[in-house]
């Protein structure tokens, strides 16, 4: 083959790449000019036929005329890849004027909303939030609050034990004795608030669990009177349930605190008159609380004769079943969406 056969093979082989409209084409075009049986390929084995002076330059020209022919191909396949990929998208494109899809989002959980309520207001009012440990020691649990070993009360809060000594704790009451155990009044008085999760072992059904969420409440200072803990719960009843709300505290009894009361409020439906809600009586029970027992104060080591204060205990279970008239309170905790999405929280 001649020097200008080769060109003009080369020329055949660009014209040809140049018409290819997709891949595979152009692997038939290489097959054609580049495989085994093409021409390129039977030039190449046609060299040991050549004279010593004539195998170099048609060696180097014939070498030339692949490497454009294969850089065309390169080339090619780079403008059709492209393509392919530019093709592609506008296919696959997406129309953006047309209407989104609504995306769901989740919410707070209703107790959670109820919680934050109330942290809210008590910080409001000066408190600080202190949380504690769920597996609690009978020591803070029990013990540091005036219930000693075989306290009848304690049968009121019975738990599940991990050890004689190690339990699920019954109520918030123990972050209280821990926080009365290491505190100096040189910086201030107590208060605070301690929300959480607590365990008891009750029988599940419309009123009862055996978890629960509790907020619990502890001023500590010198000259703390129960017309301070009554205007506290004023407070809290109003904000809560409203402003016309009146409350009433009832005598009771609680280990940690004497005096001890059950704090009412003027049932919000019937508004005193009686009802369904109030069962009659015009007035709902909501809490306990009462001034801190001396014993308590002393085992902390706090001076009973310096200092006093109150505590409180609630349920935000059971503020949210008043305030949103929840007539069970397993629906809190079965994670049944149509009645979770009731209290979604809107933007």
């Amino acid at each position: 083959m001649s020097i200008d056969k080769l060109k003009n093979l080369k020329e055949e082989a660009v014209k040809a790449i140049e018409a290819v409209i997709d891949l595979p084409q152009l692997n038939d075009v290489r097959v054609r000019f580049l495989g085994k049986k093409g021409p390129m390929t039977e030039i190449m084995k046609g060299m040991s036929k050549l004279s010593n002076e004539e195998r170099p330059l048609m060696g180097k020209v014939a070498n030339e005329v692949r490497e454009a022919i294969t850089t065309a191909m390169d080339e090619k396949h780079s403008d059709l890849e492209a393509l392919k990929i530019e093709k592609q998208l506008a296919h696959e494109s997406i129309d953006v004027t047309l209407p989104s899809r609504e995306v769901k989002t989740g919410s707070s959980h209703i107790l959670t909303q109820v919680v934050e309520q109330l942290e809210d207001l008590f910080i409001g009012m000066g408190y600080s939030i202190v949380e504690g440990p769920e597996v609690e020691q009978d020591h803070y649990n029990f013990e540091m609050l005036n219930l000693p070993k075989d306290h009848p009360a304690r049968d009121m809060q019975d738990t599940f034990y991990i050890t004689d000594e190690v339990l699920m704790r019954t109520h918030t009451s123990p972050v209280q004795a821990r926080t009365m155990e290491k505190h100096d009044f040189a910086n201030g008085p107590i208060k605070i608030v301690c929300p959480g999760k607590v365990y008891r072992r009750d029988s599940d059904d419309a009123t009862h669990s055996h978890q629960f969420t509790q907020i619990e409440g502890l001023v500590i200072d010198k000259h703390i009177t129960m017309s301070d803990l009554k205007g506290t719960l004023t407070a809290f009843a109003k904000k809560m349930f409203g402003e016309e709300r009146e409350i009433r505290l009832r005598p009771s009894f609680f280990p940690f605190t004497e005096p001890s009361v059950e704090m009412d409020i003027s049932c919000f439906k019937c508004g005193g008159s009686g009802c369904n809600v109030c069962k009659g009586t015009g007035w709902i029970e909501v809490l306990g609380a009462g001034m801190v027992h001396p014993n308590v104060l002393e085992m902390a080591g706090i001076d009973s004769s310096l200092y006093g204060g109150f505590a409180f205990g609630m349920g935000p279970d059971r503020i949210a079943m008043l305030k949103y008239g929840v007539d069970d309170i397993r629906h809190f905790y079965t994670n049944d969406v149509r009645f979770l999405e009731q209290f979604k929280v809107k933007d």
